[in-house]
């Protein structure tokens, strides 16, 4: 049966997929990006709203969730690394993130977001330099360690 043509003049977007392999431990690490809707304009990157992003993502992590590594929040995304429990499913765990945070701190986020599992062969330490110069790159701060919203997470508390 042919697709039934769309009235629509943009492309359909298709759903990505946010499942887990079968096989995963706990131990395998996400790089997740949360967009906001408003693009190119700073909606995240001040105290009121990346400080209340870091204080859910760490509500979540309390609630066992996720286990945060990496949080960035920059002027009109998110990045972080994260590892997941194996009974969680990460696509309602950042669903559930993206909602609250939406009401709670008047985010409009965009659709859906991004996320890569890291092979074997990246290292944690080389993503997590890459995201962390992430507002170096941006032109916000000359070197990653000005900048006022990154977090990191010791396994032993924030």
């Amino acid at each position: 049966m042919p697709p039934v043509p769309s009235s629509s003049p943009y492309p359909t977007r298709k759903p990505l997929p946010h499942g887990r392999l079968l096989g995963l431990d706990t131990g395998t690490l996400y790089f997740i990006t949360v967009c906001a809707a408003a693009r190119n304009m700073n909606v995240l990157a001040n105290d009121r709203v990346a400080k209340g992003l870091w204080q859910n993502i760490c509500f979540c992590h309390a609630r066992g969730d996720w286990f945060p590594h990496l949080f960035v929040v920059m002027p009109d995304h998110v990045h972080g690394l994260f590892s997941f429990p194996l009974e969680a499913q990460m696509n309602k765990a950042v669903t559930a993130w993206k909602k609250f945070t939406a009401h709670a701190l008047d985010i409009d986020w965009q659709r859906d977001f991004f996320d890569h599992r890291l092979r074997s062969e990246e290292s944690f330490e080389e993503k997590a330099a890459y995201i962390c110069d992430n507002p170096v790159r941006a032109g916000l701060v000359k070197a990653a360690g000005e900048w006022p919203y990154t977090w990191r997470m010791s396994r032993y508390g924030d």
